[in-house]
């Protein structure tokens, strides 16, 4: 989100997995990543769930403890050169807001929890970029500790993404209590996870790609095993899985499972990966599936990486979007220009880095008429709802909440919003947005007044051209609505 390209020599991704906790460092050398140290943990995250979906402290005391060790390999790397990104566990627990906070805190690094389809697009970037190059389409699978990505891309460009709600972790809570293994609760276990490939199977079938690659701990591990135990040459196959699967029903329990490669950590999940793993080569026609040693922390890095170089994959987004919903392209340059220039005239009271502040006023900017295409009535909330709701490759969920926020809040009553305190930087972000639309609402290419914006303790306050106001009835009438909107939720708007 910066201007000028910064010349971080080290960039670290943290994966806050259902499962294991990750942590990649790599170094920045002539614009090519090399991947020098690492940190892994199993925190078992996704298994302090209840079934009413809250997260138990014993398991949130595991992450922090995990959290805490991380932090102080981090420490002394500036913050945008580290991306935090948490999965499936944060994306359903209902207390994942007081588990954010406590994770940041501990980490000492902001984290994103990211939506199951973004999570699948990093994970095909970081597999990719391992593998050579080549010009047939990939199937990318990666089973989790509390879901399943199932990827389609060619070179380095997905093409089709899914997220399913199962993971090695939840199936074997779920169908392996207690270590027990029977071929009922296999079969319980491959109908279930049957069942939900079946929803994306038209898609994602053998017919579409050429290739099968997994990623991640479940691949890799079913990998070895079978290569180390001479049921494959490496390789993940059916046949393979199948002999493997009846090893584990003849173990009984998860304890008395003998088999190389197999660590007594990765045990406890075999059975409920397995059983997924199964069901996708069944229900996806997949013969072979070779293993790839990347997954989503490298695709983290990556993304991190293009960010740095101006190659920032949200811009990409944000300028699709345009395309799809016909924006008026002169309008968003009219009103992004306002509300820069109001921004740097407050910009030494931000607490948010100037950058990150800059972009999201430039995303607004962008899309704060896409709604239009929907129904001009309320289009600022249909665009704020597109924004909030629709795959934004590149986004977390919170800074598509963020941006939506903003867009929603463009015009008329604050009211209904559950607004900031003044001293939030996102009030003055919504009062500059509001300003750069109210200002150029006529839609022409004139040149707006001289305006002056003020933050301060007891309110904003704004100076306008002396005399403009006289010339122009039509926004000095909207200007004394603004002041009523604010004065509506306690927060004063002087005009001078």
């Amino acid at each position: 989100m910066v201007n000028s390209k910064p010349t971080f020599s080290e960039i670290a991704a943290v994966d806050l997995g259902s499962n294991s906790f990750r942590l990649q460092l790599a170094r920045v050398v002539d614009d090519h990543l090399i991947f020098h140290d690492s940190l892994r943990e199993v925190v078992r995250l996704g298994a302090g769930l209840s079934e009413d979906k809250t997260l138990s402290d014993e398991a949130l005391n595991r992450a922090i403890d995990c959290l805490n060790r991380f932090g102080e390999r981090l420490r002394g790397l500036p913050p945008q050169a580290v991306r935090a990104v948490a999965t499936n566990t944060f994306r359903v627990a209902k207390n994942a807001p007081q588990l954010l906070k406590a994770a940041q805190n501990a980490l000492g690094f902001p984290i994103e929890i990211i939506a199951g389809r973004e999570e699948a697009r990093m994970i095909f970037v970081g597999v990719s970029h391992s593998l050579p190059k080549s010009d047939h389409k990939r199937l990318v699978i990666d089973i989790g500790g509390g879901s399943t990505e199932f990827i389609i891309g060619q070179g380095l460009e997905p093409l089709e993404m899914e997220s399913l709600y199962m993971g090695c972790v939840s199936y074997s809570l779920k169908y392996f209590p207690d270590g027990k293994i029977t071929e009922s609760a296999f079969e319980r276990a491959q109908i279930a996870a049957a069942t939900e490939i079946q929803s994306i199977s038209k898609k994602f079938k053998s017919k579409h790609w050429e290739e099968a690659v997994g990623s991640s701990g479940t691949a890799r591990t079913l990998g070895e095993i079978l290569r180390l135990n001479g049921l494959s040459d490496g390789a993940v196959t059916l046949d393979g899985l199948k002999q493997l699967r009846n090893v584990l029903v003849n173990s009984k329990e998860v304890k008395k499972i003998q088999l190389n490669g197999l660590s007594a950590d990765r045990a406890a999940v075999i059975s409920g990966g397995l059983a997924i793993m199964l069901s996708a080569f069944e229900g996806l026609g997949i013969e072979k599936l070779t293993v790839a040693n990347t997954a989503l922390r490298e695709g983290v890095l990556y993304e991190l990486l293009g960010r740095m170089h101006h190659d920032d994959t949200r811009d990409l987004t944000v300028n699709g979007f345009m395309r799809r919903y016909h924006v008026d392209r002169e309008q968003v340059k009219r009103v992004q220009v306002l509300a820069l220039a109001l921004l740097t005239q407050v910009a030494p009271r931000l607490n948010m880095d100037f950058a990150v502040a800059k972009q999201y006023l430039v995303w607004a900017a962008k899309l704060h008429e896409i709604g239009i295409s929907i129904a001009h009535s309320g289009y600022h909330k249909h665009s704020a709802y597109i924004v909030e709701n629709a795959d934004m490759p590149g986004f977390s969920k919170m800074e598509q909440e963020t941006l939506g926020f903003l867009v929603r809040a463009q015009r008329r009553s604050l009211t209904k919003l559950q607004m900031p305190t003044l001293s939030d930087d996102q009030s003055l972000l919504v009062m500059i947005f509001r300003l750069a639309v109210l200002f150029h609402r006529n839609r022409l290419d004139i040149t707006p007044p001289e305006l002056n914006l003020a933050w301060h303790k007891a309110g904003f306050g704004l100076d306008v051209e002396p005399g403009w106001l006289a010339k122009n009835p039509l926004t000095d009438a909207e200007l004394a609505s603004e002041v009523s909107y604010w004065k509506d939720i306690n927060i004063t708007l002087s005009l001078a």
